[in-house]
């Protein structure tokens, strides 16, 4: 009698207390999603009034005559992130595939020690490695090369020009592929890793390449896992900002290459925001402000490309 009364207390109190405070949690992620959102909104509203939509596309950048544009901005956070993504994701994918398909079981564990050790390093020591050690040495012997070779062909001409530096867009790009190469690499192994065996062994007994394997069977069960990655991943590249702020140049300027001085979203908040006061920092809120619309719609745009690929299952 005892238990069956404990029994009939749980389902009473027990159950609906646990699913009430669960949903109450669920229900907290959207709750301070929009007192970010708001707050964003409360903070730019003075440069929102005074600047309207032509934000986004004005380029001048001048605390003196309180002329503000977010254009540059938001070119160098999308180049960086597009370049970072660019060199990641081939790297990534490689060493998913490896560490599933072909590395010995000896050397997986030293290998996915090293990828989760690149994770915690901390961005600002991934700047100070950029700035003190891979700027003097791409500057002075890779840079210079690249402009010599690529700088005067017709196509490549607009991307790879202009005087070595060291700093810039690529640099930028490639300190934050080196960033998030650890976290879309361990997570596209995860999911390749959930791959049910017989799945693969019978493409193997039918003759199948490791590559048309990973390519055919193990990329088509596991998109939506990979297609989660690369978002992960880009969403880090969006919003670093230390890492970025050293290498980036930090320059109001439109770029007119690759190797041209720039700055980020996330950089031109950090360098400003405190000393900023009245219609600048609202103008960096509002930069702020930018960013989440950016990546909500990043996530909004991986979450229909996944819809449109389920739907599409089956079909021929």
């Amino acid at each position: 009698m005892l238990n069956v009364s404990r029994k009939c207390l749980n389902q009473k109190w027990i159950e609906p207390l646990f699913k009430h405070t669960t949903g109450f949690f669920a229900l907290l992620v959207f709750i301070l999603l929009a007192g970010i959102l708001l707050s964003l909104v409360a903070g730019s509203w003075d440069s929102i009034q005074r600047f309207g939509s032509a934000f986004l596309w004005y380029n001048d950048w001048n605390p003196v005559q309180e002329q503000y544009g977010a254009l540059v901005p938001i070119l160098g956070t999308l180049i960086t992130a597009f370049l970072a993504l660019l060199i990641a994701v081939p790297i990534s994918f490689g060493i998913a595939t490896f560490l599933t398909e072909l590395a010995p079981d000896w050397l997986k564990r030293p290998v996915g020690i090293a990828i989760e050790m690149l994770a915690a390093i901390p961005s600002i020591i991934y700047g100070m490695w950029g700035l003190f050690v891979f700027v003097p040495l791409f500057q002075e012997h890779i840079q210079p090369h690249i402009i010599d070779t690529l700088g005067d062909l017709p196509i490549l001409e607009f991307l790879f020009s202009g005087a070595p530096f060291g700093i810039g867009l690529f640099t930028a790009g490639l300190v934050l592929a080196i960033m998030i190469i650890p976290f879309i690499a361990s997570v596209m192994r995860d999911v390749f890793s959930v791959v049910p065996p017989m799945l693969k062994e019978s493409a193997y007994g039918l003759g199948s390449t490791t590559w048309e394997v990973v390519w055919k069977v193990v990329l088509p069960y596991t998109r939506t896992g990979v297609i989660g990655s690369i978002m992960l991943g880009l969403g880090r590249a969006l919003g670093e900002t230390m890492a970025v702020t050293f290498v980036i140049g930090n320059t109001f300027q439109l770029p007119n290459s690759l190797f041209s001085p720039s700055t980020s979203i996330a950089s031109a908040i950090a360098n400003e925001f405190n000393e900023a006061g009245g219609l600048q920092k609202s103008a960096l809120m509002e930069l702020g402000l930018v960013l989440f619309l950016i990546t909500t719609t990043v996530l909004a745009v991986s979450r229909i490309m996944i819809l449109r690929m389920n739907k599409k299952e089956g079909k021929i």
